[in-house]
């Protein structure tokens, strides 16, 4: 495929969840300065794009996913002049700035919605969902993403709001043109500022289905997932091309979005070279986590659905446009729990995770802390977690008839507070997160695995990972870890990772090979190899074939 050259091609990304990145002034949260002063240990590592989760005011009932003023920079984080300042010295790394873009819904305390509230058949009342009920009922029968009704009745009237997320997060009318017109400045208005662009959250879910279809439970509680209406919706696209005309064509911005429920002839639509965002993430391997009912009856992690998923989206998405290629981030738990069988949960599976991934084709995003293996964490009760849809999980798990160890412990597999623990900077207390007590716990894993510990280690899980972005930024391979084609390898060994990233018309190849079994695997070569890279000793080539032990993994050219 000939793809249109784009500046944020060959770079690689990393996600700061700020509220649990660095504190520098004590109160237990994290902050900008905080991130202003980890510049350099993230150029360090290699990072190019640095994505941050919401900075903007929020009451916080969903974790500043609830925004109450888009122009402004909530006190727990600092002030607008310290963003300024944030933008300036990335600018001198040559570094990017991200920030989440969250305009499918907004707070129950914005202005607009406060005014709604105030006149409920009034002109603001249409930047929202406002509908009748039926028959003393709310208009549909939609489950929200965090549970219960998306219709919340507005009191002393007959009318309710849709919110498909918490209550407290009414979702914005897309077809009103001033809402519309409203969000657009606002995005100029950041990106004129500096920004080099956004990630964008759950945008498939702006356009609906107008007139609110009821559909066929899939729960004992009456109600259907509202993805169902979503899935039904047609015209998303006129919404999202004018979104991209409006904003992000005119300041050559990058954008990565959030999408579930595309459908499967819209991928050219979102991300080809005029697509409407830059890239998407692939969410493809997390569904094989998903349970029936919720977390407590997930299935156990399986390699061979795991890697068909992984592949069959490579495969799907090469001839159209880049994913941004993900092991976790702050709505999921950590990677090296999730994508690694228990055996392999040490450092040397968590490198050979990392290689699976940070060479596929498309761009890598990192999430804080994940470059140094970090784990997820157990809490001693429901108490210590902060996460609204957590505690909704823990409560589904104990009506199933699960005992309080039980639903705990789906909730250490599953929680999205695992993601968000403070960042383990040292070994000193509070993992160096926080002089003050720290808004959520830290993991008591912190003294054994910190940043400052695992940068002296030149075996550590970090030193890999810098030495594995340095691979793919290499001038030498740079254009073939960026444009080179992806082939699948080896998929008849039952326990093997393997791809090849390759350029047809320089008839340059290389293998990426990992090996998920107990037992060391050998593997013929298709030719002469040199080690790139390799993740472990005992990872060597002899006699034409590549020997992998458990855990072992190998970056090779084949010549």
């Amino acid at each position: 495929m000939n793809m249109k050259k784009q500046w944020w091609h060959e770079k690689v990304a990393y996600q700061i969840y700020p509220k649990s990145f660095n504190d520098t002034n004590g109160d237990g949260i994290g902050d900008i300065r905080g991130i202003i002063e980890k510049l350099d240990y993230l150029k360090d590592l290699g990072i190019d794009i640095i994505w941050i989760s919401p900075l903007y005011q929020s009451p916080f009932v969903d974790q500043g996913y609830d925004i109450s003023d888009y122009y402004k920079i909530d006190p727990i984080f600092g002030t607008m002049e310290d963003f300024e300042e944030l933008l300036l010295e990335a600018k001198k790394r040559d570094m990017y700035i991200l920030m989440d873009l969250v305009i499918n819904h907004c707070s129950d305390k914005h202005e607009w919605f406060q005014k709604a509230l105030a006149d409920p058949y009034g002109d603001y009342a249409d930047y929202f969902y406002f509908r009748k009920g039926k028959n003393g009922n709310p208009p549909s029968n939609y489950r929200s993403y965090f549970g219960g009704s998306t219709w919340q009745q507005i009191e002393g009237t007959d009318l309710y709001y849709l919110h498909m997320f918490s209550k407290e997060q009414p979702d914005l009318n897309w077809e009103n043109p001033k809402v519309r017109e409203e969000l657009f400045r606002m995005v100029n208005w950041w990106l004129e500022k500096g920004l080099a662009g956004f990630r964008i959250d759950a945008i498939i879910n702006i356009k609906k289905v107008l007139d609110f279809p009821s559909y066929e439970p899939d729960g004992e509680d009456g109600l259907v997932r509202c993805t169902r209406m979503v899935e039904e919706a047609e015209g998303v696209g006129d919404l999202l091309r004018e979104l991209k005309r409006e904003t992000f064509d005119r300041h050559h911005a990058f954008t990565v979005a959030e999408v579930f429920d595309m459908k499967e002839d819209e991928l050219r639509e979102f991300i080809g070279d005029e697509g409407h965002f830059s890239t998407m993430f692939d969410f493809s391997p997390l569904s094989i986590t998903f349970g029936g009912h919720g977390w407590y009856d997930a299935p156990e992690y399986d390699f061979a659905k795991w890697r068909n998923e992984v592949f069959a989206s490579q495969k799907k998405f090469q001839n159209v446009g880049f994913l941004a290629n993900i092991i976790e981030n702050h709505d999921e738990p950590r990677g090296a729990c999730t994508y690694l069988p228990r055996y392999a949960q040490n450092d040397n599976g968590t490198k050979m995770l990392a290689t699976a991934y940070i060479l596929l084709r498309g761009i890598p995003f990192i999430f804080q802390g994940q470059e140094i293996g970090m784990k997820n964490c157990m809490m001693d009760s429901i108490d210590e977690y902060n996460d609204i849809e957590t505690i909704n999980q823990y409560e589904i798990a104990r009506k199933a008839g699960l005992s309080d160890e039980e639903a705990l412990t789906a909730c250490f597999k599953h929680s999205r507070d695992n993601a968000r623990t403070p960042m383990q900077w040292n070994d000193k207390e509070n993992a160096g997160f926080t002089e003050g007590i720290p808004w959520l716990k830290v993991n008591p894993n912190y003294r054994d695995n910190n940043v400052e510990a695992e940068i002296k280690d030149e075996n550590s899980v970090f030193t890999y990972y810098k030495k594995l972005i340095a691979v793919r930024k290499s001038e030498d391979y740079k254009a073939i870890f960026t444009y080179g084609e992806f082939v699948p390898a080896y998929t008849e060994e039952d326990k093997v990772f393997a791809y090849y990233r390759q350029l047809q018309e320089k008839k340059r190849r290389i293998l990426v090979a990992t090996n998920y079994g107990e037992e060391e695997t050998r593997l013929s070569l298709e030719g002469i190899g040199q080690v790139l890279l390799n993740n472990m000793e005992g990872v060597r080539i002899e006699d034409g074939k590549l020997k992998l032990p458990s855990c072992g993994a190998a970056v090779i050219e084949i010549v």
